[in-house]
């Protein structure tokens, strides 16, 4: 069945309505697992018990993980993931698995022998043939190299080492020189929240007119959009414990403050109670039901904390108009980020 879909044309599963494809070929989980926490800062990971509770996320459907060449191990576990799975399930059960990483150099001159280098160095890291999705991120765009780089991705892509490309942390004004190029990226990364509405300013118009998906990462900032800050004191200093609680701290302080963000957690906490499910459900709906977002990016913290039957919760929750209402309600109170940070991405190159 082909329906239209956010002003593009896509095809939905009619198995399983929680995946969607942004490609007809290509579909992901509409909630993707996040494996930036295996990189350090969140924890010390436990590999084995990394494994057993990535088995857990797959056997209840949440198969998509987003992860990248520089988060640690995290394509290393892949790899190990799919040779065991293979063991235990079969080789067709792997075909279920979308592992989708991503590619961040440093910005220098970069060759097509760089590239491939690197391409094949995740795929023989994550145990593929090739790589479901490469997301190429770049840090500094006055250094002209991130072209080459992408026409070198899609020359790996014509030698089916790349299935699809992809973009993290570019701002509008790349996404038209990319597509001025005739370069044709299925999806951009971003981050995109409650609190962080950039996106709506530029690049949601944009990728709606270039059939360009977007997967949204930081929607429930790190943990600080939950039960557990509803009502408490702004942390500080040792209590932001981990690198996202800092990082998503940081933004609320640019949003409005915490006095602010309290009001918030409690027009979302009523919402929640509503539906019987929690905060961070409520707040990962509101976003998957914005233009052009195909996935939202919950991050793992594989052996230590354990999300998946809350994450579940997200596919049957309906928000009303009141909802949405009570929410946008208090986000008129807070301060413009885009004026203030500037389009997606800003805030890694200022």
């Amino acid at each position: 069945m082909v329906v239209l879909c956010r002003r593009w044309e896509c095809k939905l599963n009619e198995t399983n309505k929680n995946y969607l494809y942004i490609t007809p070929e290509f579909a992901i989980c509409k909630i993707l697992n996040g494996m930036w926490q295996v990189a350090g800062g969140h924890g010390y990971i436990d590999q084995e018990l990394a494994l057993a509770d990535m088995m857990k996320y797959h056997d209840v459907g949440l198969k998509s993980w987003d992860l990248a060449d520089i988060y640690g191990p995290a394509e290393d576990f892949i790899g190990i993931f799919r040779r065991r799975l293979s063991t235990s399930r079969g080789i067709k059960e792997l075909d279920t698995i979308q592992a989708l990483t991503k590619w961040v150099p440093q910005p220098m001159h970069i060759t097509r022998s760089i590239t491939k280098e690197n391409i094949e160095r995740s795929i023989h890291k994550m145990n593929v043939s090739s790589l479901d999705l490469l997301q190429f991120h770049w840090w500094d765009y006055n250094n002209p190299y991130y072209m080459d780089a992408l026409r070198y991705l899609f020359d790996l892509k014509d030698e089916h080492l790349i299935k699809n490309i992809g973009l993290t942390n570019f701002d509008t004004e790349r996404l038209q020189i990319i597509s001025d190029s005739n370069l044709k990226i299925i999806s951009n990364q971003i981050q995109y929240s409650i609190i962080d509405r950039r996106p709506e300013v530029k690049m949601i118009p944009f990728c709606l007119a270039h059939r360009i998906s977007l997967l949204a990462y930081g929607t429930i900032c790190g943990g600080l959009i939950s039960e557990r800050y509803l009502g408490r004191a702004e942390p500080l200093g040792t209590e932001l414990n981990t690198m996202s609680l800092r990082k998503y701290k940081r933004m609320i302080d640019a949003w409005g403050g915490w006095r602010l963000f309290q009001e918030l957690l409690s027009n979302l906490n009523r919402i929640a109670q509503k539906h019987n499910v929690s905060i961070a459900n409520v707040a990962t709906r509101y976003i998957l039901d914005k233009p052009g977002v195909a996935g939202v990016i919950i991050g793992v913290r594989l052996g230590i904390v354990d999300h998946i039957s809350d994450n579940k919760q997200v596919f049957d929750l309906i928000l009303d108009k009141s909802d949405l209402n009570d929410i946008d309600y208090v986000c008129k109170k807070s301060n413009n980020l885009f004026e203030r940070i500037g389009d997606c991405g800003d805030e890694y190159r200022s």
